[in-house]
C-alpha cells in the first residue's frame, strides 16, 4: 500500500473522489493487479483522510486503513454496482465500522487538532493564541462526542455526504442519522459555547 497521502485537515472539506469506472471495477473483482492499484490510489486520500478525522494522525491511521482496503478488495465481487451505493460511499461505510473498532480496541486519546491543520497563516502571537485555544476547545469537544456520533458528523461537515449517502454508507436508516447528527451538532455547540474567534 502507498505511503499516507496528504489528507485535509479537519477545517477542510474533502474533495469528492472520481468514481472508478466499471470496466476496472470488474477487473478488480478478477483480482487484476493494476486495477486493484488503480482502486486504492483512486480512494487513498478520502479513506485517510475520514480515518484520520476520526483517529487522529499516526501510524495507526495507515494501519486501519490498509484493514480498510484488504477487507473492500475481498468484499468487491459482493458489491452491487448498481445498487444505491457509489464505490466511495461503501468503502467510507467500510472505513468508518474500522475505525470505531479501533477506537473502542485501542480508546486513543486523540491527536491534537495543531497537528491535523497545519500551516494556517499566524500573523500575530495574540492570534496564534487564539487560534489555539479555538482548536483545542475544538478538539475537547469532538473528542467527547460518541463514536456513532463522531462518523455522521466528520461525514456530513468533512465530507459532505447527504443524510441519505450517510445512511447507506453506516447501514442505519436516514432517520437515525438525522438524530445523530442533530445531537452531535448539539453536544459541539453547547460544548463550544461561548468560545468564539475574535
Amino acid at each position: 500500500m502507498a505511503a499516507a497521502p496528504d489528507t485535509p485537515g479537519l477545517g477542510v472539506v474533502a474533495p469528492r473522489p472520481e468514481e472508478i469506472d466499471a470496466a476496472t471495477l470488474e477487473a478488480c473483482r478478477k483480482r487484476d493487479r493494476a486495477s486493484l492499484q488503480r482502486f486504492v490510489l483512486t480512494y487513498q486520500r478520502t479513506v485517510f483522510a475520514f480515518l484520520s478525522r476520526m483517529l487522529g494522525h499516526g501510524p495507526h491511521v495507515e494501519d486501519v486503513a490498509q484493514e480498510v482496503f484488504v477487507k473492500a478488495c475481498g468484499g468487491l465481487p459482493r458489491f452491487d454496482p448498481s445498487g444505491p451505493a457509489r464505490v466511495s460511499t461503501w468503502l467510507l461505510g467500510i472505513a468508518s465500522h474500522a475505525a470505531i473498532d479501533h477506537r473502542r480496541r485501542n480508546r486513543r486519546k486523540l491527536v491534537s487538532l495543531e497537528e491535523v491543520a497545519p500551516g494556517v497563516d499566524a500573523r500575530t502571537p495574540e492570534l496564534e493564541q487564539q487560534r489555539r485555544e479555538l482548536l483545542g476547545a475544538f478538539e475537547r469537544a469532538a473528542s467527547r462526542l460518541d463514536d456513532d456520533q463522531r462518523a455522521v458528523f466528520v461525514l456530513a461537515e468533512f465530507h459532505e455526504l447527504g443524510m441519505a449517502e450517510i445512511a447507506r454508507t453506516l447501514g442505519v436508516p436516514e432517520n437515525t442519522v438525522k438524530t445523530r447528527l442533530f445531537r452531535a451538532r448539539e453536544r459541539m455547540r453547547a460544548m463550544l459555547e461561548g468560545v468564539r474567534e475574535e
